[in-house]
């Protein structure tokens, strides 16, 4: 599974991980892929050097790169304590009634919600940057659009390489104007935030929308025949993120929410404004049910939405409530039937892969060449 970006990185595969788990972006490289931590959780410089810190011990040299979440424009001057003070009080009645009604117990007096939405403001994305910076990280990547130009262009003075993600080829066009190296075309299967495009008609419009830069493939992707699919329609390689989750090395805090992806299917996943604000492709709960429900007040825009929820959400997780209990997650979910380890996953991909390639050679006549 090479190409020419995969060799220009020098990593063996070209699968490219993204995970929000240390010991996941760790496993990836060692397999011979491209591991990618996600940063969106950190909120404290420290939290992040002590993980890239732990990867740095534990990735045995392989090259590894960062996700951050960074617009491409800024509001001047607004806290998070400003952005707090715009949620309407209907929208913070209807949290606490829907919590009520599952009985979501109150978190412990002094505790910490565990998530929140601090790490989508661009400030705290620029701290995490001055830490990122200090470690060999091969790619930069960014969530939300065209980082900023003068990070694009630090990351360039320090031969670090640009990804940004992308939902139609006008919005990757928009990336290479910016300078981005990589576009990571990212189908409306994936998992998080996506567009209305579908992987096998966005994946061939962004490979001749941006050529020749490399473009990566992401959404509905978890077998090496759907690897070797995307090789097929022009990417240079694979992006993955759902399919980590119920690994071994993954950290999730709750067997109930890995109970839960096991057994769901690829049809138990929806696009909800719940957690954001933007329509992000998640388990389907009754808690998104009830955001998406007409009779409710309806979601408020980024980053409204996910201040308001942010306890909330953490008090779900910590009390493992199953009928509330979900994650941003892709339609792939439907072939995460078993915990595996990254190496495992690693080995059926392969294995996938040229069982794909073989089979196109017979069809083409060209087996045994």
């Amino acid at each position: 599974m090479q190409t020419e970006l995969s060799n220009h990185l020098g990593v063996e595969h070209a699968v490219f991980g993204f995970t929000p788990f240390p010991a996941v972006a760790a496993a990836i490289s060692r397999a011979g892929g491209f591991g990618v931590l996600g940063a969106v959780r950190y909120t404290a410089p420290d939290e992040l050097k002590r993980d890239l810190d732990w990867i740095e011990e534990h990735v045995d040299g392989k090259p590894y790169g960062l996700d951050v979440v960074m617009p491409a424009k800024k509001v001047e001057g607004v806290t998070e304590a400003d952005v707090e003070a715009m949620i309407p009080e209907e929208h913070r009645a209807f949290v606490q009634d829907t919590l009520a009604k599952y009985g979501v117990p109150e978190l412990a007096e002094g505790e910490a919600s565990g998530w929140r939405i601090t790490g989508w403001m661009e400030q705290v994305a620029r701290t995490q940057l001055d830490v990122a910076f200090d470690y060999p990280i091969a790619l930069l990547a960014n969530a939300l659009g065209s980082p900023p130009a003068d990070v694009v262009d630090r990351a360039h003075d320090q031969d670090v390489l640009v990804a940004a993600l992308a939902g139609s080829a006008r919005h990757a066009r928009k990336h290479q104007e910016a300078g981005i190296d990589i576009v990571v075309a990212q189908g409306y299967e994936a998992g998080g935030h996506t567009g209305e495009i579908a992987s096998m008609v966005l994946t061939p419009e962004v490979v001749e929308a941006v050529a020749p830069l490399p473009v990566l493939a992401a959404g509905g992707i978890g077998s090496g025949e759907q690897a070797a699919a995307a090789l097929a329609l022009g990417a240079q390689g694979v992006w993955l993120g759902s399919l980590w989750l119920t690994t071994t090395e993954a950290d999730l805090h709750s067997r109930a929410l890995t109970r839960k992806l096991l057994a769901a299917g690829s049809g138990d996943t929806v696009r909800s404004r719940a957690l954001t604000g933007k329509p992000a492709r998640q388990l389907r709960t009754e808690w998104t049910d009830a955001w998406d429900d007409p009779a409710g007040p309806g979601t408020l825009p980024m980053p409204l939405q996910g201040l308001l929820v942010a306890d909330a959400v953490s008090r779900i997780q910590r009390y493992e409530v199953e009928p509330l209990l979900g994650t941003p997650v892709g339609q792939i979910v439907g072939r995460m039937n078993s915990e595996r380890s990254v190496q495992t996953v690693f080995d059926d991909l392969t294995r996938g892969f040229e069982r794909a390639v073989d089979r196109i050679n017979r069809i083409a006549g060209r087996s045994g060449q």
